[in-house]
């Protein structure tokens, strides 16, 4: 038998040892991945079961359509004046005249809200450069709770309490919450169905839910107070036409399916 020199023997002994050290790191390095792999991105848990294996991701978006039966209103009383307080005292005087129509309307005093003040200066601009030569002073009343057969007459009754600036009118529902679990369950049948052809266009074929999330996140539509507000003052006041339509109730879901 031929003999091998100690130095070679050595280093022969060296490299074997250190292709074992790398061929374990290696091993340790690939079951840490898939570790990772199988972690549920939502939670950071790991749910091995659940997604390991093909899986199929969809997302689902479904409305349902109703009829509004309550309005909020963006009201604003807006003052000029060349002087900053006066401006501000005769604005103040103003909004306590439209709250005391407001409540003597039929609106409660909880769902009235001055959501928002502003006072600034009035700009002449001339070759020199621009002078102040006045202020304006804006509050804005948010009246909520309106029924929808009287947001006509508030609409056109408004004006003489002193109210010039109309924002907008915003609907809503006091069937939100109903119609939009009819647009969840849509939405997750929805996903089935998209999920069924994808599967099946890969050769494939569908298995159990392994991930559903829920992405609506919104209810800017739902109305949930069950008192309505009181009678106008004045039944014979004239009405602003109002056409509310319908709004959209929408709900979005994104489901993980296993594959077979």
């Amino acid at each position: 038998m031929r003999k091998i020199k100690k130095p070679l023997a050595a280093a022969l002994i060296a490299a074997a040892a250190l292709s074992i050290t790398a061929c374990s790191q290696a091993e340790n390095l690939s079951a840490s991945a898939a570790s990772v792999s199988a972690m549920n991105p939502q939670t950071g848990a790991a749910s091995i079961d659940a997604l390991a294996g093909k899986t199929v991701q969809v997302l689902s978006t479904e409305a349902i359509q109703v009829v509004p039966d309550m309005a909020q209103v963006r009201f604003a009383v807006i003052t000029q004046d060349g002087n900053p307080q006066k401006c501000q005292e005769k604005n103040s005087e103003d909004t306590a005249k439209v709250i005391e129509f407001l409540k003597s309307f039929g609106i409660a005093e909880t769902s009235i809200q001055t959501s928002g003040y502003g006072l600034e200066p009035m700009y002449d601009w001339k070759e020199t450069g621009q002078t102040i030569n006045g202020y304006q002073m804006r509050t804005t009343i948010t009246v909520s709770d309106v029924s929808m057969d009287k947001v006509g007459t508030l609409l056109s009754s408004s004006i003489e309490a002193g109210i010039n600036s109309i924002e907008g009118v915003s609907y809503l529902s006091s069937k939100y919450d109903e119609a939009y679990q009819s647009a969840l369950k849509k939405a997750v049948a929805s996903a089935k169905t998209k999920a069924e052809v994808i599967a099946e266009a890969s050769g494939s074929s569908l298995g159990d839910i392994a991930y559903i999330e829920e992405l609506t996140s919104y209810a800017n539509l739902r109305y949930t107070a069950t008192a309505e507000s009181g009678a106008a003052k004045d039944n014979a006041l004239k009405s602003v036409i109002v056409e509310p339509g319908q709004i959209g109730v929408e709900a979005q879901i994104k489901v993980t399916y296993k594959i077979k």
